[in-house]
């Protein structure tokens, strides 16, 4: 049972917590206050905008009847220049008025009023001015003799003082208002620093004593610690053993998994050794298949064996060529049922796959552990592409993943629709004992061992992956050219160039890859633009005449097949070239893209963007 607090640290606590607890409704208190006041202050700003714009507007009718009389009285042009700035001011002014007192019942009545008021004295200005421009003087006479435009003008007169009366009331309240608010204010700051004053002052004193309790209980400590000792070491043998037992039971759960596999193997092998013996003393000699069926299960143990000695690390990895779409083929029915009826799996062979070398056994258990990976991230169900290709990694990409060889590879991908990872997790899924899993669900040691693998087999694996869009997972491993294991590199070909009349807009969200794309598309010859979102390419479109949209397929927000559609709809005419880092099967298939659209697949090399483009360009 653990001791109790001091009474003195106790109430140190106690004094804190007070002190927090009191600083913070201060604190909220003050907040609430400043927010009043600034609020007071807006309304004392927007009374004395209503007030200046009703100036405004009463001073633009009086502009308006100044400059009518002069030209009533002189019949000069040089009055009516003054009438027509007024006149196609007025009812912006008006306007401007009205949306002022919006959200004020009282005067809104008022301004519609005035404007109606000062709308008939524009009327009643104007027809004065056109009868004396048509010569009829008198009749233009008769209409100022009839006192109707001095009774507007004495009424919008009265309406804008009206106006302005109210609003000064209105500014007199808010204004004393914003006042008492200030004040409260800085008496809540004086309240709050003698609180805190207070507060520190107890908070010394009960520190004091406090430290005096901690001796006296330090003296007390030390009795206990020998006592103490005793029993850490009585624990530690209980530790031993609860570790030793904890061994046993993971001994027991992988010696147990083995002994099924392996019960599995003999039973086919004792059974079909038994069928053998039992026709042979019939005099059947077909017996075949029985011994077909006991060399497999003899071969499957063995392989087995080799795979528990490599994940000891007693046995070194033993290259040899491999062609992956048999591989994959004969993985199928070991994945179908290790993935279980609710993931769907698809198989995307490549015509003319290079031959790779590396160790068989390992390249198998990469592709089932990603595989697993994969099933575990659609928890609902979903769909496993597995694909082969030829790939060519350039120096460009190589130099900006780091420790990879150009040259000429083939690739493994295994591509999900589950939830997919962030970049912060991607960033981390090869780390060891990294785990995203529930305690007790995984290792965490799968991913770093294909990383290992691959490495080994100085090959490349890379993820692709967006939350909510799935994962991607590619393996590239070396080409085996010939019999002395010589690569070969593709002869270089001049890459297709471009014109800078033809512009070319970048859509990447992935800074570093949007930089590799636009430098190369700039060499190529084109006028490059760039964006990392939807919003900035269709703003960049509605401003600059774009031949080509080259954007990436799964981006945040706005994917590409949306941000296409839109362009496209803007600007008939528009080329469209998509990117992706996932396999151009799994998209096609997915749902994302419909079938024959013009898709440029991650990595690539300037080669390959050069020749897609110009494909996009020229189709």
């Amino acid at each position: 049972m653990p001791p109790a607090t001091p009474r003195p640290l106790a109430s140190l606590y106690l004094s804190l917590i007070v002190a927090i607890v009191l600083a913070a409704l201060l604190m909220v208190a003050t907040f609430w206050l400043a927010s009043r006041a600034q609020t007071e202050d807006q309304q004392v700003r927007h009374t004395l905008a209503i007030r200046d714009q009703t100036n405004q507007v009463l001073l633009l009718v009086q502009r308006l009847e100044s400059s009518q009389r002069g030209y009533l009285l002189t019949g000069r042009d040089a009055y009516l220049s003054p009438f027509a700035d007024p006149a196609a001011t007025l009812p912006g002014a008006l306007d401007q008025m009205a949306a002022l007192v919006a959200d004020d019942p009282r005067q809104r009545p008022k301004v519609e009023h005035l404007r109606q008021a000062a709308e008939d004295k524009l009327r009643e200005l104007q027809r004065v001015i056109d009868e004396r421009k048509a010569g009829k003087s008198d009749d233009a006479l008769a209409i100022v003799n009839n006192d109707s435009g001095s009774r507007l003008m004495d009424e919008i007169r009265a309406l804008a003082a009206d106006i302005v009366s109210e609003e000064s009331r209105s500014l007199e309240s808010r204004q004393n208002n914003s006042e008492t608010f200030a004040l409260l204010v800085r008496l809540g700051a004086a309240v709050a620093f003698l609180a805190l004053c207070a507060v520190g002052a107890l908070t010394s004193v009960l520190t004091r004593r406090s430290f005096a309790e901690i001796a006296a209980s330090h003296d007390r400590l030390l009795v206990s610690n020998h006592a103490l000792l005793e029993q850490i070491s009585r624990r530690e043998d209980v530790e031993s053993q609860l570790r030793q037992a904890q061994k046993m039971e993971a001994i027991g759960q992988l010696t147990g998994g083995i002994a099924h596999d392996f019960n599995n193997m003999l039973g086919v092998v004792t059974g079909s050794l038994d069928l053998m013996l039992r026709r042979i003393q019939k005099g059947d000699f077909a017996i075949e298949r029985f011994a077909e069926s006991a060399l497999k299960a003899t071969h499957r143990a063995a392989a087995l064996t080799h795979r528990l000695l490599a994940f000891a690390r007693q046995q070194p990895l033993s290259p040899e060529a491999i062609d992956a779409n048999k591989m994959i083929g004969a993985m199928s029915d070991l994945l179908r049922s290790t993935l279980g009826e609710q993931i769907r799996i698809e198989t995307v062979t490549a015509g003319g796959l290079w031959t790779t070398q590396a160790d068989l056994h390992q390249l198998e258990s990469a592709v089932l552990n990603i595989a697993i990976n994969a099933r575990d991230a659609m928890p609902d169900g979903g769909k496993l592409t597995i694909e082969t290709a030829n790939a060519y990694l350039d120096e460009a990409y190589c130099h900006e993943e780091g420790n990879i060889e150009p040259g000429q590879y083939v690739m493994v991908a295994v591509t999900d629709t589950g939830e997919g990872m962030k970049a912060e997790v991607a960033a981390r899924a090869f780390d060891p004992f990294f785990t995203t899993k529930p305690v007790g669900v995984g290792t965490g040691l799968g991913l770093s061992q294909v990383y290992g693998f691959v490495k080994q087999s100085k090959g490349h694996i890379k993820i692709y992956s967006e939350v909510d869009a799935g994962t991607t997972v590619k393996i590239y491993l070396p080409r085996r050219v010939g019999e002395a294991g010589e690569v070969k590199k593709p002869l270089a070909q001049e890459a297709p160039v471009g014109s800078v009349g033809e512009r070319i807009l970048v859509v990447e969200d992935d800074a570093s890859m949007r930089r590799m794309t636009v430098e190369a598309i700039r060499d190529l010859g084109y006028a490059v633009f760039e964006s990392d979102g939807a919003a900035g390419a269709l703003a960049l479109l509605a401003d600059q005449p774009i031949t080509l949209l080259l954007t990436d397929i799964v981006m945040p927000e706005v994917n590409g097949k949306k941000l296409a559609d839109e362009a496209t709809r803007r600007q008939p005419d528009l080329k469209v070239l998509f990117m992706t880092g996932y396999t151009r099967n799994a998209v096609v298939h997915g749902g994302v893209l419909d079938a024959g659209v013009q898709i440029l697949g991650k990595p690539f090399t300037v080669q390959q963007l050069a020749a897609k483009l110009r494909a996009a360009l020229d189709g």
